[in-house]
């Protein structure tokens, strides 16, 4: 029986659904989903937590749901995994089997996240009660709240909500406001997550404990492939004491070896990261950390500032080696600043990791090799290759939008699908993609990688093969395009 008042918070990142990722290891409890328990909490709801990331599969949910007996099932998504960003569909289908369970329950259901906002019929239509757009940390709590009130609310005059309306339509309430004030926020309720199964799982593969910390919300950087459906261009960030501060209590609570910053754009000028790194040495609170940034932030003072605050590895979106398709992605970088930042990088001891892109509309094969040279040029010591994916919201998928047809959505994160006619086949650009690995390996030393020579003679018949590959009607560049308005889409 549904204990009144009772909030069962989850998400539907099930990382034994992506093989990929089930090979990587690398689980971070659901950072966003913690931070809406705390916020919960501070209002007296007691709160439960279904962490689907190391969970079998979904039937762990299903008795959860059955030993908790909440009235009220929150899926909130980690808004701050760019996994959980990706909308595949395997996570789609459990998040829809979580919520046909929690209605046969007898709870409420109410969703956050990029895909329930990219596809809000869907996901009404799956049966959650309402769809939480934007940050969850003020309507969520005003839509619990109105749920456990004596007296029925009228969800319509609460903000930020999107409701099931008449004959299947949707109907949004008023959008809520931002949280401005990122150091208001409560940090999130670690407690709650299975501490044992994350350091065992960890330490089986990598030998350390990493953990995942967030600064910043949102991205002010106009890429127009780049979806912003919960944020927009909006940047809101963290004090430099606050986060070096929520390291130190970290450190005494959970103990990890390793901090993964979670932020699109972590430390967005060097006078930022320069205060960070004094209040780290001030607290004693350095651990080796992970981030991620742009080629045109790693100057030399930000670079010298982040090697004293503990960075470890920094991953920059490089994207193409070509400066003809930056300029199309309206990426706002050149060649130039890539070489630079990989090389400064290096030189204060920090391990340079590009993420590429291939598939961009207008790209040849000449951007490509040109990618390939970069990347034998500038030898980075990890990357992450994908292929260009249209999601809502962008002028990149207003521009493909006619050619999407039924598919629109990756299955999972190795699926590397092309949704639309680029200069090539998906069968292509996956060639290239592990060519490019085979070349970072080579870069790295790897004593059981391929052979230079082999490798060569691949590239070489993959060219004499190309014209194979190419589409019969492929998209042009996308640079004339205006761009969407920010948060369009959400």
């Amino acid at each position: 029986m549904a204990q009144r008042g009772r909030v069962l918070l989850a998400h539907s990142y099930f990382l034994a659904y992506d093989a990929k990722q089930t090979r990587k290891m690398k689980p971070y409890p659901p950072l966003a989903t913690l931070i809406a328990a705390s916020v919960l909490r501070q209002r007296g709801v007691e709160v439960f937590l279904f962490d689907a990331m190391l969970a079998a599969g979904d039937e762990e949910f299903e008795r959860v749901i059955h030993d908790v007996e909440p009235s009220i099932v929150g899926i909130l998504e980690d808004n701050f995994n760019f996994l959980t960003k990706m909308c595949t569909t395997r996570m789609r289908e459990a998040a829809f089997r979580m919520i046909g369970a929690a209605r046969a329950a007898g709870c409420r259901v109410a969703v956050n996240g990029s895909d329930a906002s990219d596809r809000l019929d869907l996901y009404l239509g799956a049966g959650a009660d309402a769809v939480v757009l934007g940050e969850t940390e003020r309507s969520f709590p005003e839509l619990v709240a109105a749920w456990t009130a004596p007296a029925k609310t009228d969800l319509r005059m609460l903000r930020g909500l999107a409701l099931p309306g008449p004959a299947g339509t949707v109907h949004r309430t008023p959008p809520q406001s931002f949280v401005e004030d990122l150091d208001a926020l409560p940090l999130p309720a670690w407690d709650l997550v299975d501490l044992p199964r994350y350091r065992k799982a960890w330490n089986a593969t990598h030998g350390r404990l990493s953990w995942n910390v967030v600064t910043t919300r949102g991205c002010p950087f106009h890429c127009n492939w780049c979806a912003k459906p919960l944020y927009g261009t909006r940047y809101a960030q963290r004090s430099p004491a606050g986060v070096a501060e929520e390291i130190r209590l970290l450190k005494e609570q959970v103990a990890p070896d390793h901090i993964w910053f979670a932020d699109d754009i972590f430390g967005l000028t060097p006078r930022w990261i320069e205060s960070f790194a004094e209040e780290i040495t001030r607290r004693d609170a350095r651990l080796p950390f992970m981030m991620q940034s742009r080629v045109d932030l790693m100057t030399p003072s930000a670079v010298a500032a982040l090697a004293e605050a503990g960075a470890e590895e920094v991953w920059m979106g490089v994207e193409s080696g070509s400066q003809r398709i930056l300029d199309a992605m309206e990426k706002g970088t050149r060649v130039d600043q890539v070489r630079r930042a990989t090389r400064l990088l290096r030189q204060h001891g920090i391990r340079p990791a590009w993420f590429l892109q291939l598939g961009y509309p207008g790209e040849e094969w000449g951007d490509l090799l040109l990618t390939r040279e970069l990347l034998r040029a500038e030898r980075p010591d990890d990357i992450g290759v994908s292929v260009s994916y249209p999601l809502p919201g962008t002028a990149f998928y207003e521009r493909v939008r006619s050619q999407l047809g039924t598919r629109t959505n990756w299955s999972d994160s190795d699926d590397l699908a092309m949704m639309f006619e680029g200069t090539y086949s998906g069968d292509l650009y996956r060639k290239v993609r592990d060519l490019l690995h085979a070349e970072a390996l080579l870069l790295s030393g790897g004593a059981a990688g391929p052979t230079q020579a082999g490798v060569d003679a691949a590239w070489d018949d993959l060219e004499s093969h190309e014209s194979d590959y190419r589409s019969a009607r492929p998209v042009v560049a996308l640079a004339s395009l205006p761009r969407l308005a920010a948060g369009a889409g959400s």
